[in-house]
């Protein structure tokens, strides 16, 4: 999920640009771009940058194993076909 203060920060810079007569009604504003902005960035299923970096980690790490393994495994057909 994103984080809440990046939610804050784009109420504040939607709500800044709106027309001054809309200002008086700047609390009722805030409150409903919060609550548009948050259910729509929860469709989203987002995550979080630290999240993606982590997994993208993840990722790289299982793939370097993968491919020794599949190194691995191409050493000893190559062995077995050797051998017979």
């Amino acid at each position: 999920m994103i984080d809440s203060k990046k939610i804050d920060e784009l109420v504040d810079t939607v709500t800044k640009s709106l027309p001054p007569g809309i200002l008086q009604m700047r609390e009722e504003a805030e409150k409903n771009i919060r609550a548009g902005l948050t259910a729509t960035f929860n469709k989203l299923d987002l995550v979080t940058r630290e999240e993606f970096d982590v997994q993208s980690q993840v990722l790289l790490r299982t793939r370097e194993k993968l491919e020794a393994l599949e190194k691995r495994v191409a050493e000893l057909e190559q062995q077995t076909s050797s051998n017979q």
